[in-house]
């Protein structure tokens, strides 16, 4: 069902957002964002304390961990979330970037033997690192469920898990042809009010400025702030370098809100979209 050509653009499409986003990922004063010393035509090195070490071209730990579930389909050709638990948790022993709260309370958790050992994280990050999972998903059926298994690993809150299957639903949606916002609308019913409302919000700021309808959303890396924001960034924009360079400059959780938006994105669009001086990532896809 998911044209393997395809997929492996949108796995890369997903860990260039992330690479581009580096340099505001996190950064939320005002004034500090607004002088940013960054040039949004480029990859740049990051500027919030959280990268230290990283350079331009890295990945944040969202984009280090979709490279790793990557990595893992690459070499088994299926996703067993079991076993995907275990090579995670050996490539987190010897991690040298930011460890986040999801990711350590789910490694305290295998440590003390809770089950399930996913975290309560609300976190959004977690659905942008989804992508690989289309390259063994055979039906629709199939990769909504792999999606829930993957999300509820690390991130087991009933809200993260709403977040994942309604993107995933979107994402089906979108290969069989209907357009970014036919996706959204079609889906939003299928799911509670609080999800319902994120939709809504979203598609109805289009016509505003995306850093203060972010601000106003809420930039940080909570589900209840972020989902919106990349409903608008959705709704807003045709063309990607447009929608990335302007979520950029909002900073926050900028990577978690724009990989997810440019898997929904992308689906339909030439990987042309993505300049070229943003191609040189560390990493090979395909």
């Amino acid at each position: 069902m998911f044209n393997s050509k395809k997929v492996n653009e949108l796995i890369l499409s997903s860990l260039v957002t992330d690479s581009y986003c580096l340099g505001t990922h996190w950064v939320y004063d005002e004034t500090q964002l607004k002088n940013a010393p960054v040039d949004y035509n480029n990859l740049n090195a990051p500027m919030a304390m959280w990268h230290k070490g990283k350079s331009a071209g890295d990945f944040t730990h969202y984009g280090d961990q979709t490279q790793w579930l990557y990595e893992y389909i690459s070499e088994n050709d299926k996703f067993d979330a079991k076993e995907f638990l275990e090579f995670w948790a050996l490539k987190m022993a010897s991690y040298n970037g930011y460890i986040d709260g999801a990711s350590r309370n789910t490694l305290e958790n295998i440590k003390n033997n809770v089950e399930p050992s996913g975290s309560q994280s609300s976190d959004l990050s977690i659905v942008g690192r989804i992508a690989p999972l289309l390259l063994v998903s055979k039906t629709e059926q199939e990769f909504v469920q792999n999606v829930d298994d993957f999300i509820s690993l690390t991130h087991n809150s009933q809200l993260a898990k709403n977040a994942g299957k309604f993107f995933a639903k979107v994402i089906v949606d979108r290969f069989k042809g209907l357009s970014v916002i036919e996706s959204l609308e079609k889906n939003k019913d299928d799911f509670d009010s609080q999800i319902q409302g994120f939709v809504n919000q979203g598609i109805e700021s289009k016509n505003r400025v995306t850093f203060d309808v972010i601000r106003d959303f809420g930039p940080a890396c909570d589900i209840a702030g972020g989902f919106a924001g990349v409903i608008h960034l959705l709704a807003k924009y045709d063309n990607l370098k447009d929608m990335l360079v302007e979520n950029a400059k909002v900073g926050g959780d900028s990577s978690a809100r724009a990989m997810i938006a440019s898997i929904v994105f992308m689906i339909d669009k030439p990987i042309s979209q993505i300049p070229s001086s943003w191609l040189n990532i560390k990493v090979k896809i395909g």
